[in-house]
This record gives structure tokens, sequence and C-alpha cells, in this order.
């Protein structure tokens, strides 16, 4: 029994299972600003340009069966204004910030036999295996 316990103690607090349970966390609350974006800004934006900003009343009738399309015109147009916001607010700014801190600080260098990525300490490419001069990494 004891044994498990430790084993189970070990799962715990192995880093994948912690990291896991942090970005579960950010998720959770990071969904509420992005709900809250959409619901405070991109949604009035909609309703100033259509008019309108509640499709869930809008539905058809074909041999008095009603067909309501308004609740998955509202649910396709929430989806759309998360990923926008998600994409423009989140990954295209992480995506610079990312890009320009590589060009600040690289961390690699091309094999000159190869052009592979190889880390800038190297002195034999991990792919061609060819040996990487004093002079190469100058």
């Amino acid at each position: 029994m004891r044994k498990l316990l430790l084993g189970f103690k070990t799962f715990l607090f192995r880093g994948n299972v912690v990291d896991l349970a942090v970005a579960v966390v950010i998720g959770a609350a990071f969904s509420t600003l992005i709900k809250a974006l959409v619901n405070d800004i991109v949604t009035p934006i909609i309703a100033a340009i259509i008019g309108k900003p509640d499709f869930s009343d809008l539905s058809f009738t074909i041999h008095h069966s009603v067909f309501g399309y308004g609740d998955l015109l509202d649910a396709v147009i929430t989806f759309v204004s998360v990923a926008a916001a998600l994409y423009f607010f989140v990954v295209a700014p992480v995506d610079a910030l990312m890009a320009r801190r590589n060009e600040e600080d690289p961390t690699t260098k091309p094999c000159p036999e190869c052009t592979s990525a190889i880390p800038l300490k190297a002195r034999r490419c991990p792919m061609c295996t060819a040996e990487i001069g004093e002079a190469a990494a100058a």
C-alpha cells in the first residue's frame, strides 16, 4: 500500500501533471476573458452593423415543422468571434514576440554542409554528422 501511495505522489508531482493542471486553470480564466471580450466588445459591434445582436428567435416552418436556425447562427457568430479574438489578440502578438525574441537571441546556427539548424556550441551536426570547426562558428 505504501509503494502505491509513493507511486501516486510521484505521479502527481511529475512536471507534466503540474503543467497540465496549471494549463487547465489558466485556460479556464482565459476562456472567461475571451468570452467577456466577445460579449462586451465584438457582439455590440455586430449589433451596431447589423442592427440585431440576438438571432435566436429566427426560424422558418415547413409542413408545420419549425426550424430554429437562429441559435445555430448565434453559435457560429460566437465561435468565429472567439476564434478571431483569440487569433488577433493572443496568437498573432505572441508569434510576433517570439519571432522578435528568436532574432535577438539566436540559439542555433545553420550547418555548413546540410543547412539544418544546430545548437550554437555544437562541434558536429546531428543530422549529417559533419564536423563544425571554429571557423564555421564565426
